[in-house]
C-alpha cells in the first residue's frame, strides 16, 4: 500500500493550480461625522435647522425609511423576508440560505438588482437621548449617548454584475450603521468570464484555468475602488435613512474593514489522495496554535500572558478543519471540494496586523494576510521535516520579522519551533535563523 504524502511531497510538483485571492469581505458602513453626541446636536440644529436638538426628531427619519423600503419593495416586486428569532445576529450562511433561491432565479434570468430584502431586529450601538433639565417650563437640553439596543435592520440582497451576490445592511436608528458583504472570488470569476478566460469552478474558488498567471493577475488587481464602486452604485439605488440633501452636506457612509478573508488555494493534480493527505497534515500539525508557531506565522511577538491563543480541529461529518487564533483573527486550513488545500487567514481586526481599518488600507491588509498564509506553509514544512529527521532553516528576515537594533541576538529571536537552537546568522544577511531538531 502506498504511503500517505506529506506536505513537502505535495508542494514538490503535485500542485496543479495555486491561487491567492480575497475571499469574503465584511465591511462596516458608518457616518464619520455622527459618532458622538455633540455631532447629533449639530446634525439636528446645524444641518436640519431645528431649534431644539430633541430625540423625538430622530424617529420620523426611521419611520420614513421603513415606509420607503415597503414602497420600494412593492414597486419592484421584491419580496420582504422576515427571519425567525433564532436567525437574528447571524449575518452569514443562514440568511443566505433564505435568499439563495431568489439569487439563483435572478441569475438565470440575467436580472441584476435587489432580489430580496431581509427584515429583522439586531443589537446595534445607536443613539438615545435624555433631557438634562427636568423642571417644567424650562427650555429642554438634550444629551445624546450610545447604547446597545435591539433595533430594526434591513438586508438588501443584491445580484451585482461585477460581484455577483452581496448585500448592504442598514439600521433604522441613528447613526444608521450598516454593513456590506461581498466575495472576492466571485468578482474574479466575472472578470475572467468577461475576458474570455477559461476556468473550472471549485465551489467559490477555482479548480483549473487555461492561463493561471492571468488568473492570478486578475486576483491581484482587486482593489478598494471596486468595493467602493459597488457601495456607491447601490447605496444611491436602495432606500436609505439619509437623503440627497444629507449627502450634499457631508452626511454619508464611509467604509471600513470588519472582516477580511484572504485565501491561498492549492489544487492537487491527484485529488484521489487529497483527503488522506489533509488528515495527515492535521495529525502532523495538531499543535500549530502554540505561541511560538503563531509568533512565526503572524511575524509578531506573542505571549501566552497577554494574547489569546486557541487551536481547534473541527469535524463536520466527514469534513475536517483545523484553525488557530491570534488576538481577534484566525487562520483556517481545510479541504476544498475534496481536491484542494485551502489556507485562509481571517482578519477580524486589522490592527492585529498593524493596519488601519479604513477601506483604503485593504491592499496592505491583503499583502500581510498573504504573508501569514505563506509563513504557515513554511512552518508546516519545517515541522514535517523535523518528524522525518531532517533539519530545516528558516530565515527570520524572510519571515518578515522586524529586528530592533537595540536588542541582543537572543532577545530579537522569536521562540523557535520545537526544541530549536537560536543562533546568530552571520552569513545570511544578518538575520536570525532557527534549526528544528529531533
Amino acid at each position: 500500500m502506498a504511503g500517505v504524502a506529506n506536505i513537502n511531497d505535495v508542494l514538490d510538483g503535485h500542485v496543479a493550480l495555486e491561487i491567492e485571492c480575497v475571499d469574503r469581505l465584511y465591511l462596516n458602513a458608518y457616518l464619520p461625522n455622527l459618532q458622538v453626541g455633540g455631532q447629533v446636536v449639530r446634525f439636528l440644529c446645524g444641518h436640519l435647522g431645528k431649534p431644539i436638538a430633541s430625540a423625538a426628531l430622530l424617529s420620523p427619519i426611521g419611520n420614513r425609511f421603513r415606509a420607503e423600503v415597503k414602497r420600494y419593495a412593492a414597486e419592484h416586486e421584491i419580496p420582504i423576508l422576515e427571519l425567525a428569532k433564532r436567525d437574528h445576529g447571524d449575518w452569514g450562511d443562514r440568511k443566505l440560505d433564505h435568499v439563495r433561491p431568489h439569487l439563483e432565479r435572478a441569475e438565470r434570468e440575467g436580472r441584476y438588482g435587489v432580489v430580496a430584502i431581509v427584515q429583522g431586529q439586531e443589537y446595534q450601538w445607536v443613539f438615545s437621548g435624555r433631557n438634562r433639565r427636568k423642571q417644567p417650563g424650562v427650555r429642554p437640553n438634550f444629551e445624546f449617548f450610545k447604547e446597545d439596543r435591539r433595533v430594526g435592520v434591513y438586508y438588501f440582497y443584491i445580484l451585482d454584475p461585477e460581484f455577483g451576490a452581496g448585500f448592504i445592511k442598514l439600521c433604522t436608528y441613528c447613526p444608521w450603521p450598516g454593513k456590506v458583504w461581498l466575495n472576492g472570488h466571485e468578482w474574479v470569476k466575472r472578470q475572467a468570464l468577461r475576458e474570455g478566460l477559461g476556468f473550472t469552478e471549485l465551489e467559490n474558488g477555482f479548480a483549473a484555468c487555461e492561463d493561471p498567471e492571468r488568473l492570478q493577475a486578475i486576483c491581484d488587481s482587486f482593489s478598494p475602488e471596486h468595493v467602493q464602486a459597488f457601495f456607491d452604485r447601490w447605496s444611491t439605488t436602495i432606500p436609505t435613512p439619509l437623503t440627497s440633501q444629507d449627502r450634499s452636506a457631508g452626511y454619508w457612509w464611509d467604509l471600513s474593514m470588519r472582516q477580511t478573508e484572504v485565501s491561498r488555494t492549492l489544487v492537487f493534480n491527484a485529488p484521489s489522495h487529497a483527503r488522506s493527505f489533509f488528515e495527515a497534515l492535521v495529525a502532523d500539525n495538531i499543535g500549530i496554535g502554540r505561541p511560538e508557531e503563531i509568533s512565526l506565522a503572524f511575524a509578531r511577538r506573542a505571549s501566552s500572558k497577554t494574547d489569546r491563543f486557541a487551536t481547534r480541529v473541527v469535524s463536520h461529518g466527514t469534513d475536517v478543519r483545523i484553525d488557530f487564533r491570534y488576538k481577534h483573527s484566525r487562520v483556517k486550513q481545510y479541504l476544498k471540494g475534496g481536491r484542494a488545500l485551502r489556507v485562509e487567514t481571517v482578519i477580524n481586526k486589522p490592527a492585529d496586523l498593524s493596519v488601519k481599518a479604513r477601506l483604503s488600507n485593504l491592499p496592505e491588509l491583503i499583502d500581510k494576510a498573504r504573508q501569514v498564509n505563506q509563513r504557515l506553509l513554511m512552518i508546516e514544512q519545517v515541522l514535517t521535516d523535523t518528524q522525518d529527521g531532517d533539519d530545516r532553516v528558516i530565515g527570520g528576515d524572510d519571515l518578515g520579522h522586524e529586528r530592533p537594533n537595540d536588542q541582543s541576538p537572543l532577545q530579537r529571536s522569536p521562540v523557535a519551533l520545537g526544541t530549536a537552537a537560536r543562533k546568530r546568522n552571520r552569513g545570511h544577511g544578518g538575520g536570525w535563523w532557527c534549526v528544528a531538531r529531533l
